[in-house]
């Protein structure tokens, strides 16, 4: 790979929190992610994903491990990282007692902006994320989505390079989740590099150009969603049954049949992979059938992401959530 293309590189970068049990959040992660792409982390709750995040804004002091970010070291270097980049947390950044104005205001004179400089940019990110109807009022009277505007603004604030977006949409209704997808993706095809961790399996899948699926701590695969998606090179067919007890029992018989393979067992539901879905659908009912295994559904699709983090962990991350 092209080095002078890589904007974030880390080798087993790790964090351990201390206290009457010791905790290993973040378990020797290695990441490499390109100039001006859509990097995105996709696991449950408790993976790692925020903590990772956290470290790479210097926010948390890593354990172990090493990273460059924008040619600087994690270790000695975090000053000149955060002129480079912008992190906007899960929670947000916004003091609810002002208006979303004065808070823009009083991060860009963090910044070192002049009053002339910063009510310039600020102007130009109020009309770029259409926030002159609300700009103005108290924080407090916000919707999600627009409290989300100011909380993104605020990280932009200062023209970074990266921007770090921590579950961005979590908690915001579909229009607002659309149009700041489409703003994510603007940036990108601006220059930004954005590093957004989420759960939301359509957001990984919609926005991402590199996706790494991180579990535990660590990290299981990564690659773009449709590669990850490919990887899995067949139909998915989900069977389900009046309990698990017959589930088990078809799990079993599908399995022995040797026409299908990684067949997961999920309570009263059966997970299984086929080549030629459509056409070996009728060949697998036939053989419940004539063992008296009566299915109370079945859906055949194509691979998703959460096919392949099931694949990798035995767990549905559209169950967890």
């Amino acid at each position: 790979m092209d080095k002078s293309n890589v904007i974030i590189q880390t080798s087993a970068l790790s964090k351990t929190f201390d206290g009457k049990q010791s905790v290993q959040a973040v378990k020797g992660v290695d990441l490499i992610v390109k100039k001006g792409e859509i990097f995105g982390f996709l696991g449950p709750n408790g993976a790692g994903k925020s903590t990772t995040q956290k470290m790479l804004s210097t926010l948390l002091k890593p354990t172990n491990g090493t990273a460059l970010i924008a040619g600087y070291d994690l270790m000695t270097q975090q000053q000149e990282i955060r002129r480079h980049i912008g992190f906007v947390s899960q929670a947000g950044g916004t003091d609810s007692q002002a208006s979303g104005y004065e808070n823009l205001t009083i991060q860009a004179q963090l910044y070192g902006m002049s009053k002339e400089q910063a009510h310039t940019r600020i102007d130009e990110l109020v009309t770029r994320f259409k926030m002159e109807s609300f700009i103005h009022r108290v924080a407090s009277t916000y919707s999600g989505g627009q409290r989300r505007r100011v909380d993104i603004a605020l990280g932009m604030i200062h023209n970074p390079t990266i921007l770090l977006l921590d579950e961005p949409t979590v908690g915001l209704d579909p229009q607002s989740r659309a149009y700041l997808w489409s703003e994510i993706k603007r940036l990108r095809d601006e220059g930004t590099t954005i590093f957004l961790t989420t759960h939301y399996l359509d957001e990984a899948d919609n926005l991402c150009d590199t996706l790494a699926i991180i579990d535990h701590g660590t990290i299981i695969i990564h690659g773009s969603p449709e590669a990850l998606k490919r990887e899995i090179g067949a139909d998915i067919i989900l069977f389900g049954f009046i309990d698990h007890a017959i589930a088990s029992l078809a799990a079993k018989l599908l399995e022995e049949s040797g026409q299908v393979h990684n067949v997961i067992v999920k309570e009263a539901l059966v997970h299984l992979e086929v080549m030629h879905g459509e056409k070996m659908l009728p060949t697998l009912l036939r053989l419940l059938d004539s063992n008296a295994i009566e299915s109370q559904s079945v859906s055949l699709a194509k691979p998703s992401l959460d096919d392949v983090f099931l694949r990798h962990t035995g767990r549905s991350l559209r169950e967890e959530h």
